[in-house]
């Protein structure tokens, strides 16, 4: 452990922002994570990934993490340096972080014991970050390689919870390949999808979240427009069908004694958007209903399946899990966020809140099972 850093307090690197297309998202993440972490019992080193990939040394301001005049927060704004860059040595024996400017010499901001990636999207939540904290043998908060990927890849997550027996939507995939090649052959495989589920149809891309990119087309004549407009986020797009019924939300963390469901929450219906789209969720703001207004054997019911989907997916840690009570009383699993949002707003938190487990507790919790995690196979 570095001089710098005292022994009995872990020091816990949050890393957010990242490439993806909901980078002003982790910042918000980021702000209310950097606020709730229990300064007395952990030192903290805030890291920025700006949009082009850079590792940047920022301020510990949680104040500027958040929307201000409806303008979303960048790493950009927050960083030290316009060149700076914070390394990560891909070492298990060497934790030591290192920051660089060009012309001068490194300096050592100490050793981290443990990562908070707050990271949404590709390039974070896929396995990606994760893949390179194994390498480097630094243990860090949620969700494995795998688990990782699979969440972030919608395509996949369904497969996977078809194979375990859990309730998923009618839903098709167009693959790059299928699209560049033959878009008219796509095309007629999404019509006859509609045929057989019927419009609207909802476009979105297979590995993207926050509502990023989605398009609801209600006829043949906008599906190419919402197609590319997947696209700009993932050549690979999902296209799903219209499920009638409540949106519900369920939290799940990990215990000692394994995996528990949170009280379940409910988004009510937006009245000024079309669905729950991003300006909904995070500027807009819709109020969830916590605790959903639900029945006991209802509440049981999607607490189950929450800890079912966290089971199939080999998911630790955290994982907010969404689905739809559909018209004839039956759930099914929409998705689920293995690094689910932190903001104010955020469901995750709410619903463990009303559980009984603050926000404060909640970030505890999460460090001290990353803490008592190895990397590796486990």
């Amino acid at each position: 452990m570095s001089s710098e850093t005292s022994p009995h307090k872990p020091r816990v690197a949050v890393v957010f922002g990242g490439r993806s297309s909901e980078h002003a998202i982790s910042v918000l993440t980021a702000g209310a994570v950097l606020r709730a972490i229990d300064r007395e019992k952990y030192d903290v080193l805030p890291i920025g990934i700006t949009t082009d990939g850079r590792w940047a040394l920022t301020a510990d301001d949680p104040e500027r993490m958040a929307i201000a005049d409806r303008q979303l927060p960048t790493v950009a704004a927050l960083a030290e340096s316009t060149e700076g860059a914070v390394v990560l040595p891909v070492d298990p024996t060497n934790r030591e972080v290192v920051y660089s400017e060009p012309g001068s010499v490194p300096k050592a901001l100490g050793e981290v014991d443990v990562v908070f990636p707050v990271l949404h999207g590709p390039y974070g939540e896929d396995g990606t970050l994760q893949g390179l904290l194994e390498l480097s043998g630094v243990p860090y908060v949620g969700s494995g390689v795998l688990a990782s990927a699979v969440g972030q890849d919608k395509d996949y997550m369904k497969r996977v919870f078809t194979s375990f027996g859990l309730p998923v939507g009618p839903y098709e995939v167009i693959r790059p390949r299928e699209w560049e090649k033959d878009p008219a052959a796509a095309r007629r495989k999404i019509v006859d999808f509609a045929g057989e589920h019927g419009w609207p149809l909802f476009v979105k891309p297979a590995r993207a979240g926050s509502s990023m990119g989605i398009t609801k087309v209600d006829d043949l004549g906008g599906l190419d427009e919402a197609i590319e407009e997947a696209r700009r986020h993932d050549p690979k797009v999902l296209v799903e069908s219209l499920l009638r019924g409540r949106e519900i939300e369920c939290g799940v963390l990990e215990f000692e004694d394994g995996p528990r469901a949170s009280v379940p929450a409910e988004i009510p219906p937006v009245t000024a958007h079309d669905f729950y789209d991003f300006e909904a969720k995070y500027i807009d703001s819709a109020d969830g209903i916590v605790p959903a207004p639900l029945s006991d054997e209802q509440t049981a019911k999607v607490q189950e399946l929450a800890v079912a989907a966290f089971e199939a997916a080999s998911c630790e840690g955290l994982v907010r899990a969404d689905f739809f009570l559909q018209d004839n009383g039956e759930f099914v699993i929409n998705e689920i966020n293995t690094l689910p949002g932190f903001t104010p707003i955020s469901m995750y938190p709410r619903m463990w809140q009303e559980s009984g487990v603050s926000y404060p507790e909640l970030i505890d919790r999460l460090l001290q099972a990353a803490l008592q995690r190895s990397t590796g196979l486990r």
